[in-house]
């Protein structure tokens, strides 16, 4: 998988995500809960816990992939996409990882392992800029 690919990957995943809340909602409109039940930076305790988790999980890719995005559209405007094609894929697989993680529960050891992937892209992300300025 090339860089392209996996920052590709990465925008579908985070989009599968918002597709799969969206659809929740969806299901709850149409079985009588009011359109606006869902106002902006409020979260009713009456949608499913793993749903909440899972927007929190979309927030989460959100904040990312501004970040890998850039790294992998620099690295193609300069053509050095070689010097990171061997680890942006992993970053891909870390935020699924996370996000697998983070969807599993909050019980400690859950919070533990959705951490270290992110740590995992965090440092992928450092590696790779250090890459391409070298």
């Amino acid at each position: 998988m090339s860089a392209l690919q996996a920052l590709f990957g990465f925008a579908a995943w985070t989009l599968l995500l918002v597709v799969l809340v969206f659809l929740q909602r969806g299901v709850r409109v149409a079985l009588g809960t009011r359109i606006n039940h869902w106002p902006r930076g409020a979260k009713p305790m009456d949608d499913p816990s793993l749903f909440l988790r899972m927007e929190d999980a979309h927030a989460n890719c959100l904040e990312s992939l501004p970040v890998f995005g850039a790294i992998v559209l620099v690295a193609f405007a300069t053509g050095r996409l070689v010097a990171i094609d061997g680890l942006a894929p992993v970053v891909l697989y870390a935020r699924m990882g996370q996000t697998l993680a983070h969807l599993s529960g909050v019980g400690p050891w859950q919070v533990l392992v959705r951490a270290a992937f992110f740590c995992v892209q965090l440092l992928l992300f450092v590696w790779m800029m250090a890459k391409l300025v070298t």
